[in-house]
């Protein structure tokens, strides 16, 4: 079992613990931002299965049916995790203005001591666990570039406050005796969970719609092709876009006519390789041609050509070698 795999399968482990204890004790209680907190550890705990899923399937290799790999299955899979967590968020504020309801009107928001005081234990429990969870997750997540993971460490984090939130709102009604404060917590846990939602929404998809790699790779692209400038005209059609923790970049490269090809393949590779040493997990494809098309003159043929450097070298020599020339 990989690593990814082994943080992903303790990210279900501990999740399953949480829900069910936390869906236990606000029952019991008839604490709604407790009941809340264990709704909100249910869907993390269906990320978490999502997410082990999608870290098993996009390690697999590419097939005659996914010629570019399985990467995007993490995209995918944080898209889904994102849309549970607004579906979380919107049945807590149902549930609690229900309940704000109810206690304006007289008909209930109590909540008992042995209630008040398991739900402080289990929500100081959550945060701390869900801290060395989530933590655990983000450096693997970053070290893999692995949005799947990613998402599931911040549903984790997410869930770090909110269970703090809720550990201070129980303290409150237990110092104050108001029940009210209880639902007013739940709602602020709700829209916590939002902002996270939108914010893994943005992360997830934009690479299922082949949004380009952000500006810093990119010019680290363009930096490692200044480096081999000398050895081609110029480049153009720069490409890329991202699939789970995979990049890929595609371009044109135009080298002088008479360029052999074993040379020009050699610096694709060259090229291709310092990259891929830049960013992991990238997979660059260079479309090599000519700077001048079959019945043009290579410039070289003509004289000196400013806008090529090997054009250049290539006429000095020219001029090196005929008699006279520097005399």
């Amino acid at each position: 079992m990989d690593e990814k795999t082994q943080v992903a399968s303790l990210s279900v482990a501990s999740n399953i613990l949480l829900t069910v204890t936390k869906v236990a004790v606000g029952l019991f209680s008839g604490s709604v931002s407790i009941l809340s907190e264990g709704i909100h550890s249910g869907i993390d705990l269906v990320a978490a299965f999502i997410a082990l899923f999608a870290v098993k399937r996009s390690g697999k290799p590419a097939d005659s049916c996914h010629a570019y790999g399985h990467g995007k299955i993490e995209n995918v899979s944080g898209t889904i995790e994102a849309a549970l967590i607004f579906v979380a968020a919107l049945m807590i504020i149902i549930e609690s203005i229900q309940k704000i309801q109810e206690i304006i009107l007289g008909h209930g928001g109590h909540v008992s001591d042995l209630g008040l005081g398991l739900g402080l234990l289990i929500m100081g429990i959550s945060a701390i666990l869900n801290m060395i969870v989530s933590t655990r997750l983000m450096k693997v997540a970053k070290r893999t570039d692995s949005v799947a993971l990613e998402a599931d460490a911040l549903h984790l984090r997410t869930d770090v406050y909110t269970s703090g939130g809720v550990f201070v709102g129980l303290l409150m009604i237990k110092i104050t005796g108001w029940t009210i404060i209880d639902p007013i917590i739940a709602l602020g846990v709700a829209f916590m969970i939002i902002r996270a939602a939108i914010d893994l929404t943005k992360k997830a998809f934009a690479p299922l719609v082949d949004v380009s790699l952000p500006d810093e790779e990119r010019k680290i692209i363009a930096e490692v092709l200044q480096l081999y400038a000398d050895e081609f005209v110029e480049f153009h059609k720069l490409r890329t876009r991202k699939a789970g923790p995979e990049r890929h970049v595609d371009l044109h490269l135009v080298v002088a006519k008479y360029t052999p090809i074993v040379d020009v393949h050699e610096l694709c590779d060259r090229i291709e390789e310092e990259i891929s040493q830049k960013l992991s997990v990238t997979f660059v494809l260079i479309h090599a041609e000519p700077c001048s098309s079959r019945d043009v003159a290579c410039p070289v043929e003509d004289g000196l050509a400013s806008s090529c450097q090997r054009c250049r070298l290539q006429n000095s020599e020219i001029r090196n070698q005929k008699p006279g020339i520097n005399e």
